[in-house]
């Protein structure tokens, strides 16, 4: 995968385009080489294992490391160069919030909207909406120190969107968020990304990505290893866990339409696990062991479209 930064296009229409980037801590290689694109009006998954070079990638986006090598533009600006217009266009949402203990909720919010150069009338209200967004507004003169670490989640991304960036870095959002707040942060970021914001979204929960971006770049070893967009993951080759009453009759109908099967044990219930190509193929096995009068009792993908990428991926490099 390469991103190529030239001067034919206008780059702004490209959200973040990274070439060829790498970033080293002493002797410690922790990006060897990643090409990047994250378009603008969609949300952008970076995936990989700890140690990936996931974290680094975002600092240096987020205009707070500078690479060693290659080139990055966010939003057609050059971090090293240009770091004061790349602020401006950024919201940055680490993996941890980072606060003034001493300060409520909305004056975190009103006292970084002032270092954005915001009146003091437009940085109130904007707070006082955007913890009304978040769900935070009842603990408005609140310290935020007594905020729970899901709650610490969502004042983070209230901040990172104080000053209505175009660009949103959000590293591992949905750490520590209960269920229903998990569905409000996707959402939110689908709203985002549909008003034309570009977002980039590094996490380890796969599940929750299947439902939020529309496309993925998978990080290993400090190097990008895969790109491809949601329909993509979905159609490529899937594993599928099927049960029915009862098994034998399943069994029957797999060996008699030629389909391999693997016996898996390590649920409540036996199950046979399948190998698909694509849904039109999970379709068609479906429909074919309804006929067959198969009582199916379960159907589905053994995981996420993203998952399947990411242990294939790390299946390959072992």
């Amino acid at each position: 995968m390469t991103c190529v930064i030239g001067s034919t296009y206008d780059q702004r229409t490209w959200g973040i385009v990274v070439d060829g980037v790498a970033r080293k801590f002493g002797s410690v290689q922790a990006i060897r080489h990643i090409d990047f694109v994250a378009p603008p009006g969609e949300v952008t998954a970076l995936i990989g294992p700890n140690g990936s070079g996931k974290t680094t990638l975002m600092l240096i986006l987020a205009s707070l490391l500078a690479p060693d090598s290659g080139k990055v533009r966010v939003g057609g600006f050059d971090p090293v160069a240009e770091t004061a217009a790349v602020r401006r266009s950024v919201g940055w949402m680490p993996d941890t919030l980072g606060f003034w203990e001493s300060l409520t909720t909305l004056e975190v919010l009103t006292t970084l909207g002032a270092l954005y150069g915001m009146h003091p009338d437009q940085r109130l209200r904007r707070s006082q909406e955007l913890l009304e967004t978040v769900n935070l507004a009842e603990y408005s003169g609140q310290p935020a120190r007594v905020l729970s670490r899901g709650q610490q989640q969502r004042l983070s991304l209230a901040r990172a969107l104080i000053h209505d960036p175009q660009v949103l870095l959000l590293d591992e959002p949905a750490s520590g968020l209960d269920p229903g707040s998990r569905v409000e942060l996707r959402t939110l970021l689908r709203n985002l990304a549909a008003g034309g914001k570009t977002v980039v979204v590094s996490s380890h929960v796969l599940s929750e990505l299947d439902e939020i971006a529309d496309r993925a770049v998978f990080v290993s070893r400090g190097e990008s290893v895969k790109s491809q967009t949601i329909d993509e993951a979905g159609s490529q080759i899937r594993r599928y866990c099927v049960q029915a009453e009862p098994m034998s009759a399943l069994a029957e109908a797999l060996i008699s339409h030629g389909v391999r099967f693997e016996e898996r044990n390590d649920s409540r219930r036996t199950e046979y696990q399948v190998e698909l190509a694509g849904t039109a193929e999970a379709a068609w096995l479906l429909r074919t062991l309804v006929l067959a009068d198969v009582v199916v009792t379960a159907f589905a993908p053994a995981g996420g479209a993203l998952e399947e990428t990411y242990m294939s991926l790390e299946t390959d490099r072992r």
